[in-house]
């Protein structure tokens, strides 16, 4: 693919991007797909992705309360706990606004720690890192920010999010469809966006703008972006997913790159 050389314009020193197929197939890669990048918040998807399993394992329950009094798993998950940005301290009540927390996944993942009995990262090496082969990824310090990885290992994760392995699909059906609908929130870097839409963990794409995946990505894209210069998008219309990692900070640059990037991977798929 022609379109993944564009990372070359990036203002960066170092990038790397992968495009994964439905069917787990690299449709395009360039750049160095070993090289360790921090994630920043794409940490989260990893951490929501566990604790399903850890749903799924019974371990712990999406309705089960976590979090300020009134919030449960999911609420943590949706971004609608009512914690702090980065606080760890009652904004809103539970339910009434999409507010973007760090803090929330903290709790998340203290959370099936306490009724798993298993430290968070052990439970996300040993339920998901170790199982999809991610042995690049450090999963170490926040939960909802303090991963680093590869292309390669990302690319794995992208596979799983399109075709899963380690959860019932429906299970990721279910947390790529909108979470408490019609809120309202702050998308960071880009403003308020009414609605917000979330699932569990993932950021839903819908009809939101401005945003950093492309015009051409449908609705229905979902995943993540992280300040450390990173995104992880599927696009279940187009069937496929992109992995670009970065090693500026989320800025302007991105803003203006990025979304031209994913237009044009959509594009010469589309084309084919």
């Amino acid at each position: 693919m022609r379109s993944v050389q564009l990372v070359d314009q990036w203002p960066v020193d170092h990038a790397a991007t992968a495009v994964v197929g439905a069917d787990g197939g690299l449709l395009g890669t360039h750049g160095d797909q070993d090289r360790p990048f921090s994630l920043a918040s794409v940490t989260k998807p990893l951490t929501a992705y566990a604790t399903l399993i850890a749903v799924e394992e019974g371990a712990i329950g999406l309705d089960d309360p976590a979090g300020p009094e009134g919030s449960t798993v999911r609420h943590l998950l949706a971004h609608t706990s009512g914690l702090a940005f980065d606080e760890h301290k009652v904004a809103w009540e539970p339910g009434a606004r999409r507010l973007y927390s760090n803090a929330g996944f903290e709790q998340l993942a203290d959370a099936v720690a306490k009724r798993s009995g298993i430290p968070f990262a052990d439970y996300v090496r040993d339920g998901l890192l170790t199982p999809l082969g991610m042995t690049g990824t450090t999963f170490e310090g926040s939960p909802a920010s303090g991963a680093t990885s590869t292309v390669r290992d990302l690319a794995r994760f992208a596979a799983e999010l399109q075709s899963p392995a380690l959860l019932d699909p429906a299970t990721v059906q279910a947390a790529t469809t909108v979470a408490f609908p019609g809120l309202s929130g702050v998308l960071p870097g880009y403003g308020r966006q009414d609605p917000n839409d979330w699932g569990l963990g993932f950021e839903i794409r819908a009809d939101k703008s401005p945003h950093w995946t492309g015009s051409a990505n449908s609705p229905r894209t979902f995943g993540h972006f992280g300040q450390a210069g990173t995104f992880l998008w599927v696009d279940p219309e187009l069937g496929a997913a992109c992995v670009a990692l970065a090693d500026r900070d989320f800025g302007p640059w991105a803003v203006e790159a990025w979304p031209p990037f994913s237009d044009a991977v959509v594009a010469e798929l589309t084309s084919k």
